[in-house]
């Protein structure tokens, strides 16, 4: 069972949030809080595995708790979601560098929500399209003179099938629309995105998008 707790500030999102987490039998929803103090607090006495974590909120925004939760817990222990209505802005780089396991839209549908949750527990990262494409754009702004050959050189471990994955991530799909375009099961994908993860280093898909600029994979855009 995958614990969560929701972290955001108006109660009728929790109350949706709550609605749709719930309708899956593998997630239990262990509390939801309107601030991240008290976030902060309850991870001190309850056993929590993905945090859904809003980025707007009074007090403490969602990219310091972010940062504060990865002072005292890893990113396997912890997983970190941003959740949020502002995927085109600097808060995309800003949550993913503090620690964030994965970014998505509030506008994303019910089994989108449900599989970003399952994805960031088995050690993927949920991004969505429009997040992936923040997050490359932001990397490709910082000037580069000339690719990450250490990078590069990670790539070049990968099969022809996991560069293509790469590659297909880099462009904002999800593992059904990879798994569509490549004519395999979404399980097989999740299996050749783990393993490029693993071979270059990423801790999670955000991370691996922009290594794989880094290392001249993603053309500059």
């Amino acid at each position: 069972m995958i614990r969560v707790l929701i972290v955001d500030d108006q109660e009728m999102i929790r109350a949706g949030l709550r609605t749709i987490i719930s309708s899956s039998p593998e997630i239990e929803v262990v509390a939801d809080v309107g601030d991240a103090f008290a976030a902060l607090e309850l991870l001190e006495t309850t056993s929590v595995d993905v945090v859904l974590m809003d980025i707007r909120m009074p007090g403490i925004d969602g990219v310091e708790a972010t940062a504060r939760i990865r002072r005292d817990h890893t990113a396997e222990q912890v997983r970190v979601i941003i959740l949020t209505t502002f995927e085109h802005d600097e808060n995309v780089v800003a949550a993913l560098s503090a620690g964030a396991n994965g970014f998505l839209g509030k506008g994303v549908g019910p089994a989108e929500l449900i599989a970003g949750i399952s994805d960031v527990m088995s050690g993927g990262g949920a991004l969505s399209a429009a997040a992936a494409a923040t997050a490359i754009s932001r990397v490709a702004e910082t000037p580069v003179h000339r690719v990450d050959e250490h990078l590069a050189r990670r790539f070049e471990a990968l099969t022809p099938r996991e560069h293509d994955v790469v590659v297909a991530i880099t462009r904002g799909l999800s593992n059904d629309d990879i798994a569509g375009e490549m004519f395999v099961s979404p399980f097989t994908v999740k299996t050749h995105a783990n393993r490029a993860m693993s071979k270059v280093g990423a801790r999670d898909r955000a991370q691996l998008v922009a290594f794989a600029y880094q290392a001249g994979i993603v053309a500059d855009r």
